[in-house]
């Protein structure tokens, strides 16, 4: 379906050539491979198929390494073209080391050098909808400001609720700081047309924080299906890095605070003192975790750190495992959805979780069967569930298979844009009381 020669009926458009325009604020995107910058870039090459006109303002690079690529700069302002989608990218001030103060001057210098490029692409380009991807927090008053000036419908699509994972996490402390952050972001939250997170509990927080149900929607990460699949033949890269390891548990992605790697470590050292030689532990990835699990690596026979594949390669190291593990630390797993559990579900392989018996991946998991929780820091719980995991192959089958049809069931791409993100743009910028954006089968058949 292309909207190149006529917009939906209902949905206005900012210029007479009946082109609907989509200006995209986001922290990360293309070509970084992990966390927010892969989802958004997807999102807006999707846009652009569709017959969208789409502007992104952005930065360069930079994660999940925290350096910026080459050729990429740090300090100048750049514009090109990636997969039909026109990308300003702004200045940006990278830390070497992420401290809590440090990681706000880094969010905060984005707010600063994209504040006239946001506002001057909205008066510029006139666009139908301001997409704005939290975090940071701190670009969505530019971005508000912006949709006043042009007229656009403002969205916040919520990634990652930062405030309050700073602030339970230890990063912030707690006090009158607290108060006077979450006051601010209540009431910045309420002046968007529309507000989504990636989750049913975080969207829940986000409607305890004064938003009203009637704007809010789910629009969860998801996977390409075709992409991320099952391989009936042992994986190429398996054979290249681990040879003849009888089962391997991978994790792979960004390496941030919120994993808790630490646990994991501990599990491999209490599976390396008992003599457990069938189980080698893969880390593969970047990010400011990185040095903990090279320095446990040097000591510990039994973990292999790589770095991060090619996106080409991802399903066949995903499918170079025999399960997946995903650590969280206690307090993070409702302030964001681990968006790298889609394709680890996706490969077919199992998972052994680190999740409270309530929490969000809990209940995907009791649900679904198909993965094991442990308690958050429970080294112990997490080396007893790969010890029993990797002696039970027809259970790892089982599990992995499930987790397949979950994938399927959820996160598939085409349906959660057209879904959750297509039909909502056509509801949010309908003229008249239309509820939904009907994408039917004779739109599609006509459009075709």
């Amino acid at each position: 379906m292309s909207y190149g020669a006529s917009p939906p009926r209902g949905c206005t458009v900012a210029r007479e050539d009946n082109v609907l325009r989509a200006l995209l604020y986001s922290m990360n995107y293309a070509p970084e491979l992990t966390g927010i910058g892969k989802y958004t870039g997807e999102m807006a090459e999707w846009l652009a198929a569709r017959g969208f006109d789409v502007t992104v303002v952005t930065t360069p690079p930079y994660y999940p390494a925290w350096r910026v690529s080459a050729p990429y700069s740090a300090r100048r302002y750049r514009r090109e073209t990636l997969r039909g989608v026109k990308v300003i990218r702004c200045p940006l001030w990278v830390p070497r080391r992420v401290t809590g103060l440090k990681r706000i001057l880094h969010l905060a210098s984005f707010a600063v050098t994209s504040l006239p490029v946001i506002l001057w692409s909205a008066l510029r380009f006139r666009p139908s909808l301001i997409f704005v991807v939290e975090p940071p927090l701190f670009a969505a008053p530019a971005a508000l400001l912006a949709a006043r000036l042009s007229g656009a419908k403002a969205w916040l699509h919520v990634q990652d609720l930062e405030i309050d994972a700073a602030f339970e996490l230890g990063v912030l402390k707690r006090g009158a700081l607290q108060k006077v952050a979450l006051k601010f972001e209540s009431w910045l939250m309420r002046k968007f047309d529309r507000v989504s997170a990636i989750s049913e509990r975080m969207l829940a927080r986000v409607e305890r924080k004064g938003v009203a149900a009637g704007r809010t929607v789910v629009f969860p990460n998801w996977v390409e299906l075709d992409r991320i699949r099952p391989l009936p033949e042992t994986s190429e890269l398996r054979s290249q890095h681990f040879g003849n390891d009888p089962v391997v548990v991978l994790y792979s992605g960004n390496m941030g605070m919120k994993q808790g790697f630490e646990t994991v470590v501990q599990a491999a050292a209490m599976l390396a003192e008992s003599s457990d030689e069938t189980i080698r532990f893969v880390f593969c990835g970047d990010g400011v975790g990185r040095e903990t699990l090279e320095t446990a690596a040097k000591a510990l026979k039994n973990i292999t750190l790589l770095p991060l594949v090619p996106a080409d390669r991802l399903n066949e190291l995903l499918n170079a495992a025999d399960i997946h593990v995903l650590p969280q630390r206690a307090g993070s797993e409702d302030l964001v959805f681990p968006s790298k559990l889609t394709n680890m579900l996706a490969s077919g392989r199992p998972v052994v979780a680190a999740s409270n018996p309530n929490g969000q991946v809990a209940t995907l998991f009791a649900d679904a069967d198909c993965g094991i929780v442990v308690p958050p820091g429970d080294a112990g719980g997490l080396a007893e569930a790969l010890r029993s995991l990797a002696s039970d192959a027809a259970r790892r089958r089982s599990l992995g298979a499930a987790g397949r049809k979950a994938a399927e069931r959820l996160w598939d791409k085409d349906a959660v844009l057209a879904t959750a993100f297509e039909e909502q743009i056509g509801s949010l910028l309908a003229r008249d009381a239309q509820p939904q954006w009907q994408v039917s089968e004779q739109r599609r058949a006509s459009a075709g």
